[in-house]
Protein backbone atom coordinates (compact mmCIF):
# COMPACT_ATOMS: atom_id res chain seq x y z
CA UNK A 1 0.00 0.00 0.00
CA UNK A 2 1.52 3.14 -0.92
CA UNK A 3 0.77 6.57 0.97
CA UNK A 4 0.45 9.95 -0.90
CA UNK A 5 1.29 13.26 0.62
CA UNK A 6 -1.75 15.21 -0.14
CA UNK A 7 -1.18 18.18 2.03
CA UNK A 8 0.20 20.43 0.05
CA UNK A 9 -2.54 19.64 -2.72
CA UNK A 10 -4.97 22.60 -2.95
CA UNK A 11 -8.22 22.37 -4.76
CA UNK A 12 -8.09 25.03 -7.81
CA UNK A 13 -10.81 27.76 -7.83
CA UNK A 14 -13.62 26.07 -9.70
CA UNK A 15 -13.82 23.13 -7.46
CA UNK A 16 -14.01 25.97 -4.16
CA UNK A 17 -17.87 26.08 -3.74
CA UNK A 18 -18.80 29.57 -2.86
CA UNK A 19 -21.28 29.74 0.55
CA UNK A 20 -24.04 32.14 -0.16
CA UNK A 21 -24.17 35.14 1.66
CA UNK A 22 -27.13 36.91 2.16
CA UNK A 23 -27.81 40.79 2.73
CA UNK A 24 -28.31 42.02 6.02
CA UNK A 25 -31.16 44.63 5.55
CA UNK A 26 -33.36 45.98 8.08
CA UNK A 27 -36.12 43.81 7.63
CA UNK A 28 -34.25 40.74 8.56
CA UNK A 29 -33.24 42.12 11.09
CA UNK A 30 -36.03 43.61 12.62
CA UNK A 31 -38.04 40.34 12.10
CA UNK A 32 -35.45 38.20 14.04
CA UNK A 33 -35.95 40.75 17.01
CA UNK A 34 -39.74 41.12 16.29
CA UNK A 35 -39.88 36.80 17.37
CA UNK A 36 -38.40 37.42 19.88
CA UNK A 37 -40.29 40.48 21.06
CA UNK A 38 -43.15 38.62 20.63
CA UNK A 39 -42.54 35.84 22.70
CA UNK A 40 -41.52 37.82 25.37
CA UNK A 41 -44.95 39.59 24.93
CA UNK A 42 -46.74 36.11 25.44
CA UNK A 43 -44.11 35.21 27.96
CA UNK A 44 -45.05 38.32 30.55
CA UNK A 45 -48.80 37.77 29.95
CA UNK A 46 -48.10 34.12 31.37
CA UNK A 47 -46.54 35.17 34.12
CA UNK A 48 -49.06 37.91 35.00
CA UNK A 49 -52.20 35.12 34.73
CA UNK A 50 -50.02 33.06 36.86
CA UNK A 51 -50.04 35.39 39.55
CA UNK A 52 -53.61 36.67 39.16
CA UNK A 53 -54.43 32.88 39.36
CA UNK A 54 -52.09 32.14 42.34
CA UNK A 55 -53.58 34.96 44.43
CA UNK A 56 -56.52 33.96 43.79
CA UNK A 57 -56.30 30.73 44.73
CA UNK A 58 -55.14 31.82 48.10
CA UNK A 59 -57.60 33.64 48.95
CA UNK A 60 -59.87 31.06 47.60
CA UNK A 61 -58.09 28.41 50.35
CA UNK A 62 -58.53 30.85 52.77
CA UNK A 63 -62.22 31.46 52.49
CA UNK A 64 -62.66 28.24 53.09
CA UNK A 65 -60.72 27.51 55.74
CA UNK A 66 -62.69 30.59 57.67
CA UNK A 67 -66.33 28.81 56.71
CA UNK A 68 -64.65 25.59 57.90
CA UNK A 69 -63.71 27.45 61.24
CA UNK A 70 -67.05 29.28 61.64
CA UNK A 71 -68.92 25.92 61.06
CA UNK A 72 -66.81 24.08 63.98
CA UNK A 73 -67.86 27.00 66.21
CA UNK A 74 -71.31 27.25 65.60
CA UNK A 75 -71.30 23.23 66.32
CA UNK A 76 -69.04 23.96 69.31
CA UNK A 77 -71.48 26.71 70.66
CA UNK A 78 -74.76 24.08 69.63
CA UNK A 79 -73.35 21.45 71.88
CA UNK A 80 -71.43 23.03 74.32
CA UNK A 81 -74.83 23.77 76.51
CA UNK A 82 -75.86 20.09 76.52
CA UNK A 83 -74.93 17.29 78.82
CA UNK A 84 -71.03 17.71 79.49
CA UNK A 85 -69.83 13.95 79.30
CA UNK A 86 -66.50 12.98 79.39
CA UNK A 87 -66.46 11.81 75.68
CA UNK A 88 -68.25 15.01 74.64
CA UNK A 89 -65.46 17.25 75.48
CA UNK A 90 -63.14 15.39 74.00
CA UNK A 91 -65.14 15.30 71.06
CA UNK A 92 -65.14 19.57 71.50
CA UNK A 93 -61.73 19.61 72.34
CA UNK A 94 -60.32 17.84 68.90
CA UNK A 95 -63.47 20.24 66.95
CA UNK A 96 -61.18 23.09 68.60
CA UNK A 97 -58.24 21.53 67.68
CA UNK A 98 -59.16 21.12 64.41
CA UNK A 99 -59.89 24.96 64.35
CA UNK A 100 -56.03 25.46 64.94
CA UNK A 101 -55.30 22.84 62.53
CA UNK A 102 -57.06 25.41 59.87
CA UNK A 103 -55.53 28.61 61.38
CA UNK A 104 -52.34 27.00 60.77
CA UNK A 105 -53.38 25.20 57.19
CA UNK A 106 -54.61 29.18 56.47
CA UNK A 107 -51.05 30.69 57.67
CA UNK A 108 -48.88 28.32 55.93
CA UNK A 109 -50.70 28.53 52.47
CA UNK A 110 -50.18 32.69 52.86
CA UNK A 111 -46.72 32.17 53.56
CA UNK A 112 -46.55 29.73 50.46
CA UNK A 113 -48.41 32.26 48.43
CA UNK A 114 -46.24 35.26 49.59
CA UNK A 115 -43.12 32.57 48.12
CA UNK A 116 -44.69 31.59 45.19
CA UNK A 117 -46.08 35.62 43.74
CA UNK A 118 -42.51 36.70 44.82
CA UNK A 119 -40.47 34.37 42.60
CA UNK A 120 -43.34 34.70 39.78
CA UNK A 121 -42.80 38.81 40.32
CA UNK A 122 -39.00 38.21 40.19
CA UNK A 123 -39.50 36.16 36.36
CA UNK A 124 -41.81 38.76 35.57
CA UNK A 125 -39.11 41.26 36.23
CA UNK A 126 -36.22 39.52 34.69
CA UNK A 127 -38.99 39.62 31.31
CA UNK A 128 -39.82 42.98 31.30
CA UNK A 129 -36.20 44.24 31.66
CA UNK A 130 -35.36 41.56 28.48
CA UNK A 131 -37.89 43.29 26.66
CA UNK A 132 -37.24 46.67 27.07
CA UNK A 133 -33.42 46.05 26.28
CA UNK A 134 -34.03 43.83 22.94
CA UNK A 135 -36.76 46.71 22.10
CA UNK A 136 -33.88 49.32 22.36
CA UNK A 137 -31.67 47.25 20.96
CA UNK A 138 -34.15 46.84 17.83
CA UNK A 139 -34.49 50.67 17.79
CA UNK A 140 -30.84 51.34 17.76
CA UNK A 141 -30.55 49.30 15.12
CA UNK A 142 -33.04 50.67 12.96
CA UNK A 143 -31.85 54.10 13.50
CA UNK A 144 -28.03 52.77 12.62
CA UNK A 145 -29.52 51.10 9.31
CA UNK A 146 -31.76 54.21 8.02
Amino acid sequence: MEIKDISRITPSMGEVENPETTEITEDNLISVGKAKLEALETSISEVEELIEEREGLSEEVFKDGEKTKREISNFILANEKAENSLEKQDALIGLRQKQIDVTELQLNERVACWKDVAVLKKELRDKEQEFTERKERQKAISEILE
